[in-house]
Formats: C-alpha cells, sequence, structure tokens
C-alpha cells in the first residue's frame, strides 16, 4: 500500500454563483479536523455510508466532525447498485426523522457513486433541502459522480431516472481512500478519467497512456494528477451548463450505451465503470462509422480502454434480437427525445458533439461490438 503522505493537498473550485463551492483533494483529509471547518453548523449531522466503506472510514470522519456537531449519527446502507431505490432512499429518511433531525442537519456522503447520489438526492428532499458534503472513496465518484451535483436512484426501467439537481457544501477527495479500493473498482474508476481525453484534452489522454501503468498501481502523483484534472475538466463544463442544457451532455461519452448494457445486465452485474468503458468503445465505432474520427484514434481508445481492465466486448442483451433490446433501452435514456437517441460522439480528437445516427447504422455497430 502506498502512503500519499506527502502529497500537498490542492484545491479545484465550481464557480456557480452564491451557489459554488471547493473539491479538496490530499491525502489524509478525512482525519482532520481542519477538512470540516467553514461548513454549515448545527446541532446534529448523519454520516450515511455503507457496509464496504463504513468500517474502515466512519469512525475517522465521525471523530473529526464531532468539534462541528455535538450529534453524529451514523447510517450504514448495504452496497451495491442494486440497491440505489427508493426502499434504500427511505433508510436515510427514516434515520433522519427518528434522530430527530432539522432542516439544519448537514449530511456527509462517504463512500461510492451510489452512496453519494442517494445521500444527495435525500438532502435535496429531505425539508426541501437542507445541506450535504461528498466525501467520494472510489475513483470513479472521485473524478465524476460526486462533482456537479447531479443526486438520484435508478428505476427498473432506467438509470438515474429519479432525482435532482443539488449542489454539495463541498467535496473531499482523501486520495488515502483510493489504497483500499478493490481493483475492479479502481478500473472503474480509470473510465471515467479516460473519458475526459476524447471528448475534451487530447494532452490529457497522452498522459494518461503514459502513466496507465503508475494509475493501475495506485502511484500517489499519478492518482493526484489524474483526479485533479478529470476535476478541472468536469469544473469547468458544469460552470457553463449545470443543468445540461447543452455542453454538459458531452460527460456522457458512453454513458447511453453504457446504461442500456446496465439496465440490460441487471443493475450490479457490470460495474458503472465498466459499462462506460465499453459504452466508449460502442459510441467510438460509432463516431468512426459516421466518418467524424479516424480508425485509427478509435482503435486506440480501445486499446486503452482493454488496457485499463475493462471490458471492450459489449454483452449480448438479447439472442433474438439484441440490437433491438440495446435501442429500446437507449429510447428511455434521459437524452432521448420523443423517441430519437441521441448520442455524444467524438468530432475528432478532444471534441465531442450531441448527434443522431441512423438506426441501421447503430444496429451494425452494435452487432460489431458485441461480435468483437
Amino acid at each position: 500500500m502506498h502512503s500519499v503522505s506527502s502529497t500537498l493537498a490542492t484545491s479545484v473550485s465550481i464557480d456557480l454563483g452564491s451557489r459554488s463551492y471547493s473539491i479538496a483533494i490530499g491525502p489524509g483529509l478525512i482525519g482532520q479536523k481542519a477538512t470540516f471547518a467553514e461548513l454549515p453548523r448545527a446541532s446534529q449531522a448523519l454520516i450515511v455510508s455503507n457496509t464496504a466503506v463504513a468500517p474502515l472510514y466512519a469512525e475517522q470522519v465521525r471523530a473529526s466532525l464531532i468539534p462541528y456537531y455535538p450529534r453524529v449519527h451514523v447510517l450504514v446502507l448495504p452496497d451495491g447498485e442494486a440497491f440505489k431505490t427508493w426502499e434504500t432512499l427511505q433508510l436515510i429518511f427514516d434515520a433522519l426523522l427518528s434522530h430527530g433531525c432539522d432542516r439544519k442537519t448537514v449530511l456527509f456522503a462517504l463512500g461510492g457513486g451510489v452512496v453519494g447520489d442517494m445521500t444527495g438526492f435525500a438532502a435535496a428532499s429531505f425539508m426541501r433541502g437542507v445541506p450535504f458534503v461528498q466525501i467520494p472513496t472510489t475513483l470513479l465518484a472521485q473524478v465524476d459522480s460526486s462533482v456537479g451535483g447531479k443526486t438520484g436512484i435508478n428505476h427498473p426501467l432506467g438509470k438515474n431516472m429519479v432525482g435532482a439537481f443539488y449542489q454539495p457544501h463541498r467535496v473531499i477527495c482523501d486520495l488515502d481512500t483510493l489504497q483500499t479500493l478493490p481493483s475492479r473498482e479502481l478500473s472503474a474508476g480509470l473510465a471515467e478519467i479516460i473519458k475526459y481525453g476524447p471528448i475534451a484534452d487530447t494532452a490529457f489522454l497522452d498522459w494518461i497512456e503514459a502513466h496507465l501503468t503508475d494509475l493501475l498501481a495506485r502511484a500517489p502523483h499519478a492518482l493526484a494528477h489524474a483526479v485533479q484534472r478529470s476535476c478541472e475538466i468536469k469544473a469547468w463544463v458544469v460552470a457553463q451548463d449545470e443543468r445540461e442544457a447543452g455542453l454538459r451532455a458531452i460527460l456522457n461519452f458512453g454513458h447511453t450505451f453504457g446504461h442500456a448494457i446496465e439496465a440490460g445486465m441487471g443493475y450490479g452485474e457490470w460495474l458503472h465503470g465498466e459499462a462506460v468503458g465499453c459504452g466508449m468503445v460502442m459510441a467510438a465505432r460509432l463516431s468512426a462509422a459516421l466518418g467524424m474520427v479516424d480508425l485509427a484514434f478509435c482503435e486506440r481508445l480501445v486499446r486503452l480502454i482493454a488496457a485499463a481492465g475493462l471490458p471492450v466486448r459489449a454483452p449480448v442483451l438479447d439472442p433474438l434480437d439484441n440490437a433491438g433490446r440495446y435501442l429500446a433501452l437507449m429510447r428511455l435514456d434521459k437524452k432521448a427525445s420523443a423517441g430519437a437517441i441521441t448520442f455524444v460522439l467524438i468530432d475528432g480528437p478532444g471534441r465531442a458533439v450531441m448527434r443522431e445516427a441512423p438506426e441501421v447504422l447503430v444496429r451494425s455497430v452494435i452487432d460489431s461490438c458485441c461480435a468483437f
């Protein structure tokens, strides 16, 4: 296990006017009382975590919060995408109400993307809005889901279909927590890091290729740069388009196909990052089929995704009409309009656009990616 104690903490700002906040990135943050200084005060705080993360870090966070919140409660939820449901969300409301929490109570989301999304949605809804803080402990959550204010739960027919835009007061990315991450979760996070290259920053893509071995080995300097640069790109996009009216949609590169894989396989069969990694392969191949990017760049991206330990062959969701099943699921995507599916595609390296595509071509790409 690496120690990142020598890494200096950095800060990335999300500029949203009166709702602006900072992302703190560094080692040992959750064990420092100063990390939680300048947050809204209240008589109570609730740490929401899960069975995988709470045993590792909940007590450390609780000890850091005690100087600011006289009563700090810990709620431990079941772990996994399959539990991102109304029933699990209700457990957060049950805890808040049973402890007599009020509208000043601060929620702390300690865990990965599932915990962060559900805690944020609970904070947006409880008494019509209470403050919350993101403490992401997975690479995927640190570089993507904890930043930008998207909260929600899954519906059996579609991922993240019920939720709200609700910004946290702060995001705290403690790089030390990445050292306890299972290897599969590390690779899943690399998918969201890789995503930023083809859509916004080819120099970052070059850097990821050059440092992939370091990232897979959890080298502190590599993780620190990857998290910071990813957050900088996302912060820039979110500041311009908080509610995904236009530009922010490019952050969904690979997600239209990826969400179909998650829903079609059953939530939790593939990790979100695994589905996004494979979805990026499919979106890149569709971009190439439309003549928007050359095949060499497409293959370069596929090689990188595979080297990161992510699947590049898409699963068969229906042996009778596989492409039809993908299309049906993608029409339920939030970006679909009047049954038309909008894809995030690569229009040359470093530039993403939103486009529809002929169904016959989409079917062809799905078939080839499943047989790849």
